[in-house]
C-alpha cells in the first residue's frame, strides 16, 4: 500500500481547516454549546428550579438577567439549563434520520431491482408530500412527549436524507470500480463502506449537519405547540411558550429561547460546512515547499517574462501519495507561437496545460518557482478571464447539453466582458459565423446534440474566441473526428491565430497534426519535457531516442507497407514511479550505467534546442543510423 502523504490525511486537513476564520468560529460556537450543556444544569439547576412567590413576572434587573417566569424562577437560568435537554433530544432525532436516510438511500444500489425500484418510489412520494404536514402527522401518531417528538422530527428528516443520498449512490453504482467489486464478489456490506460510502461523505456530512439546525427548530416548534417536552422538563421550545404572552411586557424573556435555537442552528451549519471542507476539494492546502535554487536551464530571465507570453520554470503537479505527474519542467511561449506537445498517454501533457490554466482537478496541488502569463504572476492570482482559451478533448463535455449553444457562448461575455444579453448574443452569433458553421443564428438556438462532432469542436473554439485570448490550448482537439474534419478544425486553429495573434499550445499524439501546425515541439516522458526542438528537425533531427522512437513508430505516405514499424519495449513509468536516472533508460537501447544512475537536465543542443540526455543522437549518428536501417531492409527484402 502506497504512503498516504500526511499534508492529505484527514486529520492535517481538519487542521488546516479549523485554522481559517470558519473553523475558529465553529470550533468557538461548539465549545461554548458543549460548556454550557454539560455545566448549566450542575451550576445553575437549583437557581432555575426556585419558586420566589416576591419575584413572579419582573423584568430584567441584576439578579434576574432576563427577568423571571410566572412562578418567579429566573428565566436566564432556565434557558442556560434547557440547553442540555434541547441539545440531546436534537442529536438523538439527527441520529434517527440519517441513519434512516443511509439505509434507505443506498438500500437500491445493492438491493435487487425490484425491491429497489419500491424504496425509489416510496421515497419519492414521502419527498413530494409537504414535510410540516408530514411532521405533525407523525407526531400525531407517536404521540404527546418528548419521545414521540423524537421520533416524529427524526422520521420527518428520513426522505430528504434518503433521495440524497439515492441521487449520489445512483451516480457511483454504475462506476467500473463499483462493477469490479460486484464481479470480484465484494459482499453488499464492504460493496457500501468501502466504495459508496466514502465517496458520498462529503454531501452527506454537509446535509446531515444543516439539518440538525432544521431538526433543532422542528423540535422546538413541537414543544412550542405543546406536542413536544412536557412539564416538569423544559426545552427552548417550551420556554418560548411560556413567555410568548409576555413578549409587548418583557420582550427579552421571550426573545432568548428563540436566539438561543437561531444561533445553535447557526453552529450546526458551521459545523457541516468545516467538516465539508476537511473531507472534500475545497479543503485548504498546504503549501508545497518551493525549491530554493532550480537551474534555469537555459533561461536568460528566470523569473521574469523574458518577451515569452508564458513562462514556467520548475512547473510540478502533485497528487496524494507523492505521486508526482509532472516533475518540475521549465517551458516557454513566446507571443504568437505555436508549440506542440507530445507524448504518450500518462507522460502528464494534459496536466501542465490544466496547470498553467488553474485547472488541475482535486486533490492535484500545483507548485512552479516561476509561473508567469504575460506579465502576470499566476501563483499569486490564477485568474485569467478571456485572456486564455481552452478546447478540450471531448466537447460534450465542455457545452451543457440542457443549454443552448449560443446561450452558453452568451454567458462568457456577459460575465467577463460585462456585455448586455442582446450584446452577449449578437457576438456569439458573430463568434459562431467567424469558425465556419453555417447559418449561425439558426444553429445558435440548437442545443448541443443537434450539431456533429466536428460542429461541437468549432463551437467549442468560439467560445473560447467570446473574449481576445492571447492564448489558445487545444488538448488533442481532432481526437474522434473524421480525417476531413480533422484538416477542417486544424485549418481553423490556423486561422484563428492569424486573426487574433493568439499563440497556441497544442497536445496531440499524432505527429503528423503538431508537424503541421506547430513551429516548435515539446516532447514529454514520465512528467518531464526530454526534448525542445523546431518542428522541422522532429523528423529525422530529432537526438534524444525516444522523441525518435516516437517518430519512427508513425508511418508515412512513403512508408513500404511491407516495412515493420519501430516499436518501443516496455511500458511508460506511473506516476511516482521514477527511479533516479532517465525514466527513459529502461526502455532505451542506447542506455548505459550512467543513464540509470543519474537523470539528465534539460540542456541546450544547438540553435533552438534542447534535449534531456547524456547521449542524444547528433548529425552524424543520425546518419549512420539511417544507414544502417536502409542496409537492414536491403537485407530483409
Amino acid at each position: 500500500m502506497p504512503h498516504q502523504d500526511q499534508d492529505t490525511s484527514l486529520r492535517h486537513r481538519l487542521g488546516r481547516t479549523l485554522r481559517t476564520p470558519i473553523g475558529v468560529t465553529a470550533l468557538t460556537a461548539c465549545l461554548l454549546v458543549a460548556l454550557v450543556a454539560v455545566f448549566g444544569p450542575v451550576l445553575l439547576g437549583d437557581q432555575a428550579a426556585r419558586i420566589d412567590t416576591d419575584a413572579i413576572n419582573r423584568g430584567s434587573s441584576a439578579a434576574h438577567l432576563l427577568g423571571t417566569d410566572q412562578l418567579g424562577r429566573d428565566i436566564a437560568a432556565r434557558v442556560v439549563v434547557a440547553t442540555r435537554l434541547t441539545l440531546r433530544l436534537t442529536l438523538l432525532a439527527a441520529v434517527i434520520g440519517v441513519g434512516g436516510g443511509l439505509l434507505l438511500g443506498v438500500a437500491p444500489a445493492v438491493v435487487g431491482r425490484r425491491l429497489g425500484r419500491l424504496i425509489t418510489a416510496t421515497v419519492g412520494v414521502l419527498v413530494a408530500f409537504p414535510g410540516l404536514l408530514f411532521l405533525l402527522f407523525l407526531a400525531t401518531i407517536f404521540g404527546v412527549g418528548s419521545t414521540g417528538a423524537v421520533f416524529a422530527v427524526g422520521l420527518a428528516m428520513v426522505p430528504p436524507m434518503a433521495r440524497l443520498v439515492q441521487n449520489l449512490t445512483a451516480s457511483i453504482a454504475g462506476s467500473d470500480y463499483v462493477a469490479a467489486a460486484r464481479i470480484l464478489g465484494v459482499g453488499r456490506f464492504k460493496l457500501v463502506v468501502r466504495h459508496l460510502l466514502p465517496n458520498i461523505a462529503e454531501p452527506s456530512v454537509l446535509f446531515a449537519t444543516q439539518a440538525a439546525g432544521g431538526i433543532l427548530v422542528a423540535f422546538s416548534g413541537l414543544s412550542f405547540l405543546g406536542l413536544g417536552v412536557q412539564p416538569p422538563e423544559y426545552d427552548w421550545g417550551r420556554l418560548l411558550n411560556e413567555q410568548l404572552n409576555r413578549i409587548y411586557v418583557n420582550p427579552v424573556a421571550a426573545l432568548a429561547p428563540g436566539a438561543a435555537v437561531v444561533l445553535t442552528g447557526l453552529m450546526f451549519g458551521l459545523v457541516g460546512e468545516v467538516l465539508a471542507q476537511a473531507g472534500g476539494r475545497r479543503a485548504p492546502q498546504a503549501r508545497e515547499a518551493t525549491p530554493q535554487q532550480v537551474k534555469p536551464q537555459d533561461e536568460t530571465a528566470p523569473d521574469g517574462d523574458g518577451g515569452a507570453l508564458v513562462r514556467a520554470r520548475d512547473l510540478r503537479v502533485t497528487f496524494p501519495g507523492g505521486r508526482r505527474a509532472v516533475r518540475g519542467i521549465s517551458l516557454s511561449i513566446g507571443v504568437g507561437e505555436a508549440v506542440g506537445l507530445v507524448g504518450e498517454s500518462g507522460s502528464g501533457k494534459s496536466l501542465t496545460a490544466l496547470a498553467l490554466a488553474d485547472l488541475v482537478p482535486h486533490p492535484g496541488r500545483v507548485c512552479a518557482g516561476t509561473l508567469r502569463f504575460d506579465g502576470h504572476d499566476l501563483r499569486a492570482d490564477p485568474r485569467l478571464g478571456t485572456e486564455l482559451a481552452m478546447v478540450f478533448q471531448d466537447p460534450m463535455a465542455s457545452l451543457n447539453p440542457a443549454l443552448r449553444v449560443g446561450r452558453q457562448l452568451a454567458e462568457v461575455a456577459e460575465v467577463h466582458l460585462g456585455a448586455t444579453r442582446a450584446q452577449a448574443t449578437a457576438r456569439a452569433v458573430d463568434r459562431l459565423g467567424a469558425v465556419r458553421i453555417p447559418l449561425p443564428e439558426r444553429r445558435a438556438r440548437q442545443r448541443p446534440h443537434e450539431y456533429s462532432g466536428g460542429m461541437r469542436q468549432r463551437a467549442v473554439i468560439a467560445m473560447g474566441l467570446m473574449g481576445e485570448p492571447k492564448l489558445i490550448v487545444a488538448d488533442e482537439p481532432t481526437t474522434a473526428l473524421d480525417v476531413a474534419v480533422q484538416q477542417q478544425v486544424l485549418d481553423l486553429l490556423a486561422e484563428v491565430r492569424e486573426d487574433s495573434g493568439a499563440a497556441l499550445l497544442l497536445i496531440s499524439h499524432d505527429l503528423a497534426v503538431v508537424a503541421q501546425v506547430c513551429e516548435r515541439v515539446l516532447v514529454m516522458y514520465g512528467g518531464l519535457i526530454v526534448e525542445d526542438l523546431p518542428v522541422a528537425q522532429l523528423v529525422g533531427g530529432a537526438a534524444h531516442p525516444y522523441t525518435r522512437a516516437l517518430v519512427g513508430a508513425v508511418p508515412t505516405m512513403a512508408t513500404d507497407p511491407g516495412t515493420e514499424l519501430a516499436t518501443i519495449p516496455g511500458r511508460p513509468p506511473e506516476p511516482g514511479e521514477a527511479g533516479a536516472g532517465c525514466p527513459f533508460a529502461p526502455r532505451c537501447e542506447r542506455a548505459r550505467k550512467r543513464c540509470h544512475d543519474d537523470a539528465p537536465e534539460l540542456a541546450g543542443f544547438g540553435p533552438g534546442r534542447r534535449v534531456a540526455c547524456w547521449y542524444p543522437v547528433d548529425a552524424e549518428t543520425a546518419v549512420a543510423l539511417a544507414q544502417a536501417a536502409s542496409h537492414g531492409a536491403e537485407a530483409t527484402s
